[in-house]
């Protein structure tokens, strides 16, 4: 089969390999992919500023069907739609696996870094990583359960949003928009934030009848001033990643507000500090997924609180990455997803 890989730790671009199609071991079991989006986190991975062990297949946000599965499996999993969590390898015997937190374990191997992931027609996962997805789910939409989790993890545990907030997302990409619609389940009043570079981003923010605001128009920065001024601003999630909305966030929150930083940066920045010390203000981040997190993000999505299918903005086969990695370059769309499936 045809897998979209990390040669080697000096690598900075992919390769795409003929490998061995695997075969499920016991307590394993056989995804035959149907998506697999594309992540800020693979950027990384390419540029050595995110631990990977290549030679190895990225993609971590992954959705297929079951078919196929090791011994000890139960074979009611062959043909369900599913998702993998994505610590696939753990020590099982630190205080963060005992206490369900897998992404914080020291030896932890996840999918798509560690272990091969999705970027391929198939991948093998521990049975008991899988979680079932209602079949009416769109097989492509379903990639985005992983990004889903991540942001259940950042937002309800603990629970970060109360009913009535004010809350802010900057980032509309996908984790930012995935964010917001979670802030919204929890009760927030939620605005969306972006440059004028994100236009078509918060145009689909609006469509998922979110307030917008662009920082590089002088009218929308002027209203986000003036609700920091009045400390109106309870939370603010920063899903970008870039370092001039992180120094935004702890300007804007009122005293004792939150910073929820889900963007993954990279190397150091400089922020006022100084204003969480004498606003007393909160900074928490969330790494990743967790076994809970997982369980609440799939029941929102039985319960259709949240819309993912609009997040879906281009389909492609393998062989056409480089325009995938150039369009995520360039923030054209929200998210792209491999589906191995075409030629």
């Amino acid at each position: 089969m045809l897998a979209l890989r990390k040669a080697t730790p000096e690598a900075t671009s992919l390769t795409l390999e003929e490998v061995i199609l695997p075969e499920p071991g016991p307590g394993q079991a056989r995804i035959a992919v149907t998506a697999a989006g594309m992540c800020g986190t693979d950027l990384h991975i390419l540029a050595g500023d995110y631990a990977a062990r290549p030679p190895v297949t990225l993609g971590h946000e992954i959705a297929g069907r079951v078919d196929a599965v090791g011994d000890g499996v139960d074979p009611g999993w062959v043909g369900a739609l599913v998702a993998p969590e994505t610590a696939l390898v753990t020590c099982g015997r630190c205080d963060w696996c005992r206490t369900a937190r897998p992404m914080l374990c020291r030896d932890r191997l996840s999918v798509g870094s560690g272990v091969d992931g999705g970027f391929a027609a198939a991948v093998v996962v521990p049975a008991a990583k899988l979680h079932r997805l209602p079949d009416w789910l769109d097989d492509h939409a379903a990639a985005l359960l992983e990004p889903l989790a991540c942001g259940c993890n950042s937002l309800f545990d603990p629970a970060v949003v109360e009913a009535g907030d004010t809350v802010v997302v900057t980032g509309p990409g996908p984790v930012g928009l995935l964010a917001a619609q979670l802030a919204r389940v929890a009760g927030g009043n939620v605005v969306v934030v972006g440059t004028a570079g994100d236009r078509e981003r918060l145009a689909v923010a609006q469509r998922l009848a979110f307030e917008t605001r662009d920082v590089d128009d002088p009218t929308d920065r002027a209203d986000l001033d003036e609700a920091g001024a009045d400390r109106r601003i309870d939370v603010v999630v920063e899903a970008s990643g870039a370092p001039p909305a992180v120094r935004s966030a702890l300007t804007w929150l009122r005293p004792r507000g939150t910073l929820v930083q889900m963007g993954l940066l990279s190397g150091e920045i400089t922020v006022p500090f100084g204003e969480i010390v004498i606003r007393e203000l909160r900074v928490r981040a969330g790494f990743g997924s967790s076994p809970a997190s997982w369980l609440r993000a799939v029941r929102l999505v039985r319960e259709r609180q949240v819309e993912l299918e609009p997040l879906i903005s281009d389909v492609l086969p393998l062989r056409e990455w480089p325009k995938a990695l150039a369009a995520f370059e360039r923030r054209d769309g929200l998210k792209t997803v491999f589906d191995p499936r075409l030629a």
